[in-house]
């Protein structure tokens, strides 16, 4: 039964709830909500990757995750920390995350493969091709979802050279990351090359400009795509991609795609 990750964002600058859960407890409080609503993980992150998202600092990014980390292990809800920093996947870790969620794939901090090696937990390896600022530059490619899982298959090996156990590994394709529109979809219609990589898959649509993108065409560009509109979309694009076979997605309403899961399975018996 495929996965479903909830968001916590503890950010003021988050594209979709910037703000909202900055607040440790109001944050701690949102997850326990999205756990009640059917999440099996809550990635916790404190640094918008965003596009054109600044840096935060590490000591920064761990004043706000590290105690929601700790109170919503606590209360016994599985925890994965979403961070491009080698320090606060190690503390993360300690305050008991159990999966360090880097959407750069260990690129980003050249210390990260070996912090998370050493700490035990499980590794979600990102495809990456730049930090937030800029990573549109790179959006370019011939053949988008091989180009993807080459790239990914590099970051395993390179895992693997840190002494990460291939049991340990998630992939995550990226979408939104260095990828415009169309291309998003090609990697999701070419989630085979993806699968076939060998470890757990983990695809993130949810909110995302590309299926803002889509609704506003059928609106004839009427109007602009709130954010919370592209939660049914997200729900759809969750449930074929569990059909299609990955291990996990990670959306914001966990219960409109718990739902979405639901009669997908009903669908297929």
């Amino acid at each position: 039964m495929t996965g479903i990750w909830g968001i916590v964002n503890v950010t003021p600058d988050s594209f979709s709830d910037g703000g909202r859960y900055l607040d440790a407890d109001r944050a701690v409080a949102h997850g326990l909500r999205l756990r009640a609503d059917g999440a099996t993980v809550l990635d916790v992150g404190g640094e918008s990757t965003r596009p054109g998202a600044e840096r935060v600092d590490p000591a920064e990014e761990q004043r706000r995750v590290l105690p929601v980390i700790e109170e919503l292990t606590a209360a016994g809800v599985p925890v994965s920390i979403d961070t491009l920093n080698a320090s606060t996947a190690a503390a993360a870790v300690r305050a008991g995350a159990r999966i360090v969620n880097d959407v750069s794939g260990g690129l980003a901090d050249p210390e990260m493969r070996a912090a998370v090696a050493a700490s035990g937990a499980d590794f979600a390896i990102g495809h990456w091709r730049g930090f937030s600022a800029d990573m549109y530059a790179n959006a370019e490619y011939r053949r988008v979802a091989r180009e993807v899982a080459g790239e990914l298959q590099e970051r395993i090996g390179e895992a693997a050279a840190a002494g990460i156990a291939p049991s340990r590994l998630i992939v995550d394709p990226g979408i939104g990351f260095a990828k415009a529109g169309s291309q998003n979809w090609d990697v999701l219609r070419g989630l085979d090359e993806i699968l076939a990589l060998g470890p757990r898959v983990l695809i993130g649509t949810s909110r995302k400009r590309f299926l803002a993108d889509v609704l506003s065409a059928a609106d004839h560009g009427d109007h602009a795509v709130s954010v919370e509109r592209r939660d049914l979309a997200t729900a759809v694009t969750s449930a074929l991609a569990a059909q299609a076979g990955v291990w996990a997605v990670r959306v914001h309403d966990v219960a409109a795609t718990r739902d979405a899961l639901a009669i997908a399975r009903a669908w297929h018996g």
